[in-house]
């Protein structure tokens, strides 16, 4: 096939491209964009095309590429090759050459390397070879065709050996040389027999990568207890911790089944409205101030960010709490400090409720298990 003919994207099989983190056009042409319009986790918004040319370091140029899921990498290019984003590349790997979509060109990568603290010189960084021609493409789906089958197979090798190890994917470089298998485990795995296996099974260089339950969960994807899909999987690219003061600062239960995603560790949206959550609780009394009545004392028992009011109840009393706005709260702790008592808890109440056990009988050291 000539560089110059199409390469149909029809075909059911070559729609697996899409875990590649892209949208195809119904054919491609060696030279021209192989993106289409469409949503993707892994689209990047380069807000400085249109402010300054791309800088160019001894003719040579800086570009992000991305391969299946989320990897992505940095090359160097010679300035002549004048890509454009959305192209297909063949690039430099360890051995061989892989396949990859541009995603990023110009001063803006630079800022994606400074960002990712990626510190590799120049002169050391790989670098794109070309764009890629027409056999380079059919041996990269060929090779994409072979993955699910390679998954299956490697997954009863694996247990036919006995290793405690979870396989999750495979992806095969585009020269179709080597396979990079990723797999989650609770411990440290010998799996040097496997390797050894699974090259005479394939006749291919063999790496396995080892990643967490967010990861893995990024990787298969599904549906969310909000209706929605895994943000993990929608958008997201870069995880954060997320701890068990997460769950308390924003009052929730902590209940494991209602705060744990499908990965099994608490969830990433948890750490969404956190800093809102810290910045209202600034106006916050602090809840470990006992208020002093003369009917007896009080302590704190919850909070309404949203409504400014703190629950209190009496000492002999904590199954019936009391509402009260956070600048009562301040207004007794003020007169406390003077030696003042007010009456009772009941004259500053805006309501009142019976406590109910909303724990379920679980507690923070369920929820340690799940955090980061």
């Amino acid at each position: 096939m000539s560089d110059n003919q199409h390469i149909n994207m029809n075909d059911r099989t070559d729609a697996q491209l899409l875990n590649r983190g892209c949208r195809l056009t119904e054919e491609y042409v060696p030279g021209q964009k192989v993106l289409s319009c469409g949503r993707c986790k892994l689209n990047q918004f380069d807000w400085l095309k249109d402010y300054e040319n791309q800088e160019v370091q001894g003719n040579v140029c800086l570009a992000e590429v991305r391969f299946k899921n989320d990897r992505k990498d940095y090359f160097t290019y010679p300035e002549d090759l004048n890509l454009e984003v959305g192209e297909l590349v063949a690039v430099e790997a360890a051995i061989g050459h892989d396949i990859g979509i541009v995603t990023l060109l110009g001063e803006i990568v630079k800022r994606q390397m400074k960002r990712k603290r990626f510190r590799t010189p120049l002169n050391e960084m790989k670098k794109i070879y070309r764009r890629a021609r027409a056999n380079d493409i059919e041996k990269w789906l060929s090779a994409i065709k072979l993955e699910d089958g390679t998954l299956s197979r490697t997954r009863t090798i694996a247990e036919n050996l006995g290793l405690e190890m979870k396989l999750n994917d495979v992806e095969y470089q585009g020269d179709k040389t080597k396979a990079i298998f990723y797999y989650t485990a609770d411990g440290r795995v010998d799996f040097r027999e496997l390797i050894k296996k699974l090259a005479e099974e394939f006749h291919i260089r063999i790496e396995m990568r080892q990643i967490g339950v967010r990861q893995e969960s990024a990787k298969l994807g599904g549906i969310g207890s909000c209706g929605r899909e895994l943000c993990c999987a929608s958008w997201i690219s870069d995880f954060q911790s997320v701890t068990t003061g997460v769950a308390r600062v924003q009052q929730l239960s902590p209940n494991p089944q209602k705060l744990a995603g499908q990965c099994g560790k608490l969830k990433c949206c948890l750490n969404f409205e956190y800093e809102a959550y810290v910045e209202a609780l600034k106006s916050f009394s602090d809840p470990n101030i006992v208020l002093h009545f003369e009917s007896g004392d009080a302590i704190h028992q919850k909070n309404d960010v949203f409504k400014g009011i703190m629950w209190y109840s009496y000492t002999n009393d904590k199954g019936n709490i009391m509402a009260l706005p956070v600048d009562k709260v301040k207004e007794i702790i003020a007169m406390n400090k003077k030696g003042q008592k007010p009456a009772k808890l009941e004259d500053y109440a805006i309501t009142k409720e019976a406590q109910t056990n909303t724990n379920e009988g679980y507690g923070e050291a369920d929820l340690k298990k799940m955090s980061d």
